[in-house]
């Protein structure tokens, strides 16, 4: 008696890490013989991969749980499974507030799916939220994107910001070996990728787990290391990195960004607020005075380096002078682009517990306020770009306009201009720049180089 293949469908909510543990989970499934359902309500299998940093986000899964909760009912043999790090952090209470649930796991897990699924067809209800030790990759991740691709270098945070869950759902740091991450840059590079993102929750902190000191007596792997070390691989023609963490942001690491040609021009550095009070109050473990010459240097080398980052407004505590310090320092930068957010406390964090926490209204306030400036800056940094040429590699159609496809800038920022994707996908277009946006250009295909000179 034939079967028909069963289906299985992903929802990912949150940061990248999460997306790639998605994609890498989505390829386990496959390796079991699972199709892709794009309509999670066809799916005999649906998995969301949560994230605990706001509030809204966990809300959210609880209302998409509730419809399959629902599905579940009539259809028995659907298997329902919560990964990610509301799962790490939620645990057995997951179970007791979903009793529907086949299995929750943390993000830490995601490698053992094909082991944990097992036992849930034996019979089981599975809870695997313990620390493991996360074993080398071998699984081939479903990619999302067949220009772009993300690539762990380390998992896990040994930092302790106050206001931050990530330590207690992703565990400690655990750095995979530069041989390893090389093996599967240089897969991605015969696959056809174009582009690589190396990934970590603190990226900077790669290799202080990995044995081995120079001779100065420094660490053998760093992150620099490991740029000069993958640096070369056949097909790639783009390295970013994210995330970075300003206490370990180094020169020779800005040094080596100016110097190796596929590294690209775009720094993605948390600052999270402007003044020293509240950051020492988050455990940032620097100054505002640190973070503003982390960019000078940045802008020595490579004046014309893009540079995102992320703050948090309404931290307890924050007073309205407080605030205008991070004001400033949003105006003096000029960040290309800014993810900010109000201040939610998080379950098990030291913040939470504070009893100086400001008024949802005055946190809307200044999310407002500080959002608005990011916009105008952003738009000043925008004009760099007008009637210039770029290299844009193409990524994807544009969803709003058929006759566009678009991709992005070596400096990341996202770019349209018409042109078939059949014809431009994976490509490197050269593109003059015909208009800005705060976040965003519309240009030309130059295809003709001679028009370039």
């Amino acid at each position: 008696m034939t079967h028909l293949p069963r289906q299985y469908h992903i929802t990912t909510f949150g940061c990248q890490m999460n997306k790639a543990d998605s994609e890498r989970m989505a390829g386990i499934l496959e390796e079991m013989g699972f199709q892709w359902a794009e309509d999670p309500e066809q799916a005999d299998l649906v998995l969301y991969n949560t994230c605990t940093i706001r509030d809204n986000a966990e809300q959210k899964v609880y209302s998409y749980l509730g419809r399959q909760v629902k599905r579940k009912h009539e259809k028995p043999d659907l298997t329902l499974i919560v990964a990610g790090c509301v799962a790490q952090q939620e645990g057995e209470l997951l179970l007791r507030r979903v009793p529907e649930l086949d299995l929750v796991m943390g993000p830490q897990h995601a490698n053992r799916l094909r082991d944990l699924l097992e036992q849930v067809f034996d019979g089981n209800q599975i809870v695997a939220t313990e620390p493991v030790h996360i074993f080398e990759d071998i699984t081939k991740p479903r990619r999302d994107s067949t220009v772009t691709a993300w690539v762990n270098v380390i998992y896990g945070c040994n930092e302790r910001c106050t206001y931050c869950v990530v330590p207690n759902v992703r565990g400690v740091e655990q750095s995979r070996t530069p041989e390893a991450i090389r093996a599967e840059i240089e897969e991605l590079g015969r696959q056809g990728f174009k582009e690589i993102t190396l990934l970590g929750q603190n990226i900077d902190a790669y290799g202080r787990d990995l044995p081995g000191v120079t001779a100065a007596g420094r660490h053998q792997h760093t992150l620099t290391d490991l740029l000069y070390f993958v640096h070369d691989v056949p097909g790639i023609e783009r390295i970013r990195f994210a995330t970075s963490h300003p206490r370990y942001f180094t020169e020779r690491l800005i040094r080596a960004c100016a110097e190796l040609p596929k590294v690209c021009e775009h720094f993605h550095i948390p600052f999270q607020s402007g003044d020293n009070a509240v950051l020492k109050a988050m455990a940032r473990g620097y100054t505002h005075e640190k973070y503003r010459r982390i960019i000078d240097t940045i802008r020595r080398y490579m004046p014309d380096a893009s540079i995102s980052a992320d703050a948090i407004v309404g931290f307890p505590g924050e007073t309205e002078e407080q605030f205008q310090n991070t004001l400033s320092l949003v105006d003096d930068i000029g960040f290309d682009q800014l993810n900010t957010a109000a201040y939610s406390p998080r379950p098990g964090t030291p913040a939470a517990l504070w009893d100086n926490q400001l008024a949802e209204d005055e946190k809307s306030d200044r999310l407002q306020r500080l959002n608005h400036l990011v916009s105008i800056r952003a738009a000043e940094r925008s004009q760099r770009y007008l009637g210039r040429l770029e290299e844009v590699l193409v990524e994807d159609q544009n969803p709003k306009d058929p006759t566009q496809v678009m991709g992005r800038t070596r400096g990341n920022r996202l770019t349209f201009f018409t042109g078939d994707i059949a014809e431009l996908k994976g490509q490197v277009v050269p593109v003059r720049i015909t208009t800005v946006r705060a976040f965003s250009l519309t240009g030309e295909n130059v295809a003709n180089p001679l028009v370039c000179a």
